[in-house]
């Protein structure tokens, strides 16, 4: 009986050990012909291993040459050093760190741009022992977006050209109107900052408050400058302005939706607005931030008919009709930037 136990136990170990070196083995291929890089490092910056992809995309022979030749990963291996005490604070605050993007530089002095996934292992006594992780080259995918980047600024800068000509056809035909816009615009930009909308989206919302009005165009100038009440047909006419500026607009390649901006400036959340009586979330929030800046600009400035009817009006008419005909976070937003934060009207 002893002696097959002792076999039993010298079988059950030979076992584990097969195991173990199939496991150590199947690790070891993975960790060689993985398409990522795979690292492990200490906290302070040397690489413990890496594999021949991550070898490579540094420019390495080898793995053995990168590990012996990168002894300080944030000062040799980082474009931007601070970019791997970044890294570092994230990794030590949250455990781990994803899709942190960074430039690497290459063995010949070339750059790659890669994305970091990391983590920390610690001991039983939750210090530290190293970082493992995987970086992936994203180059191609950075540089195909910098050149969409390109390509968008370049459709801007000629969407700003065309919204140009636009402009100086307005001042032209109707100096009235054409400063009505530009000041409508600013304060539609500043309205629009003052909710925290993105950048982007502020630009559209000025474009697109530099041009509101482009309508305008189809109308007859003596009923643009009538010295007098407008009768309903001329009311009628001018009211059309908003349609016309839509077709003028609709086939003009942008990135910002200038002609439904345009198309919706008269709308009002009640529904009470023109053309097309929109309401609610059926009208965009640029055209619910033109359409405040546009009457409190109309209220507070002169026109061939009437004299100016004062800032204070203008912003009585918002404070009234908020969450009635104006949006409420729109009005609430131009109503500080007049009572709380001194703005003008330029």
């Amino acid at each position: 009986m002893g002696f097959r136990g002792i076999v039993r136990d010298a079988t059950e170990r030979k076992q584990a050990e097969e195991t173990l070196k199939n496991s150590e083995l199947k690790y070891r291929n993975i960790f060689e012909n993985a398409i990522e890089g795979i690292y492990q490092s200490t906290i302070e910056g040397r690489f413990i291993t890496a594999n021949a992809a991550l070898a490579r995309m540094a420019g390495y022979d080898s793995p053995e040459e990168l590990i012996e030749s990168i002894k300080d990963i944030g000062n040799q291996l980082n474009v931007h050093p601070e970019d791997r005490e970044r890294l570092i604070e994230i990794i030590e605050a949250k455990g781990f760190a994803d899709g942190f993007e960074v430039e690497f530089y290459k063995k010949d002095g070339s750059k790659v741009w890669v994305v970091i996934n990391a983590r920390t292992v610690k001991d039983e006594q939750g210090k530290i022992l190293y970082l493992e992780g995987l970086i992936e080259d994203i180059t191609i995918r950075k540089h195909a977006e910098e050149q969409l980047q390109q390509t968008l600024d370049s459709l801007k800068n000629a969407v700003g050209a065309t919204i140009q000509v636009m402009v100086s056809a307005v001042e032209a035909r109707d100096p009235y109107t054409a400063g009505h816009q530009i000041r409508s615009a600013d304060l539609a930009r500043v309205i629009a900052t003052e909710m925290g909308l993105c950048q982007d989206k502020i630009e559209g919302i000025r474009i697109a408050g530099s041009i509101h009005d482009i309508g305008k165009l189809s109308i007859p100038a003596e009923i643009l400058s009538k010295p007098t009440k407008l009768t309903d047909i001329e009311f009628s006419l001018i009211k059309e302005h908003s349609q016309r500026g839509y077709e003028m607009l609709k086939n003009v390649e942008s990135p910002w939706p200038l002609a439904q901006i345009v198309y919706q400036h008269h709308e009002r959340m009640n529904g009470s607005g023109y053309p097309r009586n929109l309401k609610g979330d059926e009208i965009i929030m640029e055209a619910r931030i033109l359409a405040v800046a546009d009457v409190v600009e109309a209220m507070a400035s002169h026109r061939p008919y009437r004299a100016a009817l004062g800032i204070d009006a203008a912003l009585e008419e918002i404070e009234k009709n908020k969450g009635i005909i104006y949006d409420n976070a729109v009005a609430d937003a131009c109503l500080r930037l007049f009572r709380e934060k001194n703005y003008k009207i330029p």
